[in-house]
Parts: structure tokens; sequence; C-alpha cells
């Protein structure tokens, strides 16, 4: 049995003459299935810091945690804060394998990116997915990351490497730990492969949801060591400060 989607059979019928939104269920007038009310009402994120992109109440402004202490990667592009309803579109993807979920969200990301590369972005010169340790791989059937990646590579014309970077240790689910210990969480968590080829590239990593980014900055630090010129983040939703 086949438990991962072939990324040449789409799981969802992009092509139909009529789209229904997957939010509302109504006949949506864009190309993509979701209306324009639905898309609108979706958590845009609005003011945020300039590098790590945690919500703010402007532009332009860069957190005192990113002040503080600079992380190795130099900016995170993201379109949403996490927050109704796109969390539960991102948990029905990564939980609940809907992938027509997670392919109307890479859609709506490659929109962001492309508007953000037209605005100033700097161009990658890779994608990078965030990897899963095997045995959680094993056990969902997909990593989220390398989907997201899958469906932005054409859309953004820019490689993909999905082998390059390797999850080693097979730490515990970090979504209810707090920032100190997602931190030792992840130490020795990634490793790259032999074959990787980083000197001078500036690189995209790709992930879902950015929470407290020490995901992004134990892979970034790793892929800055290797040689890496810059690493940017691209990921669905940030999540906003706690309390906030």
């Amino acid at each position: 049995m086949r438990c991962q989607p072939n990324p040449q059979q789409p799981v969802y019928n992009w092509l139909k003459n009529k789209q229904y939104c997957l939010l509302c269920d109504e006949v949506a007038d864009t190309a993509l299935p979701i209306c324009t009310s639905c898309e609108a009402d979706l958590p845009w994120l609005g003011g945020h810091c300039q590098i790590c992109a945690l919500p703010l109440p402007s532009t332009g402004l860069t957190c005192g945690a990113c002040l503080k202490k600079p992380p190795s990667f130099s900016q995170v592009e993201v379109p949403w804060r996490y927050a109704f309803p796109l969390d539960s579109l991102i948990t029905r993807f990564k939980h609940h394998a809907k992938w027509p979920m997670g392919r109307l969200l890479g859609e709506l990301l490659s929109h962001h990116l492309q508007h953000a590369f037209d605005e100033g972005l700097a161009r990658p010169d890779l994608l990078l997915p965030v990897p899963l340790a095997n045995k959680r791989q094993r056990q969902r059937g997909f990593n989220q990351a390398q989907l997201l990646a899958q469906w932005l590579s054409p859309r953004l014309q820019l490689p993909l490497q999905p082998n390059w970077l390797r999850r080693t240790l097979d730490t515990p689910a970090q979504q209810q730990l707090d920032a100190a210990t997602r931190k030792r969480n992840l130490r020795n968590a990634f490793a790259l492969a032999p074959s990787s080829q980083l000197s001078g590239l500036h690189v995209a990593l790709v992930d879902d949801v950015l929470t407290t980014g020490a995901t992004a900055e134990s892979v970034a630090r790793l892929l800055k060591r290797a040689g890496a010129a810059r690493v940017d983040v691209y990921c669905l939703a940030r999540t906003p400060k706690p309390g906030d």
C-alpha cells in the first residue's frame, strides 16, 4: 500500500470548471477552491517582526528577542497568523491527511511568496523542507513540509532538495513545550546528507507553522555552519506570543 501521495497525481481535481470553496462549500469565484470572502477572512498576518514574523502592532519593527539575540536565519516569510480557521485547515491537513486543504494552502502561499519576490524579497537558490523523523513519518504517512515544498517548487520555479536535510533524532512532539525545552529537545536532532552542497547558497526552509522558532534556528545554524550564505524560512502560519 502506498501511504505517500504521488505528487504527479493531484489529490483534488484542480482543473474542474466549477470549484467549490473548501471552507463554506459555496461555488468559488476564483480558480482555487476557496471563495473571495473566505480568503479575505483568513487571519492575515499584518504587522510583524521583520526578522522572525512575530505578530506586532505595526510593520517595520523588530521584536525584542531578535534584537537581543539575532537568529541564524535572515527572514521568515509567512502570510497568516496561526488562528481560526487557518489552524483548523492546517490540523486537518497535517494530522488527518486532508491533502486538498494542504494543497490549497500551498497554492496561496506560492502567491504570497511570488508577490514578496516582486516586492524585493531575495529569491533563494533552492528549497529545503524541514524533515520528520523516520518513525513519525511512517506513523503519519507523509511529511507535510515536504508536500508543501513539492507544491511550491514548480510554482516558484525553484529547485527542491528533499534529501539534503535529515532528522536523526525522534524527539518528543514540540507543540506543548516551552521555548527553552524546545531548544534542548532539538540539540543534534538534524544532520546533512553527505551529498549536500551548500557552500555560498541562499536556502529557504519550508515548514507548516513557526512557533518559537527553535526548529528553524537549529536547522539554520546547521546550514550556516555547512557554508550556506543565507537561510530564510517559508511557512504557512506564525503563532503569536503567548498571552497575545
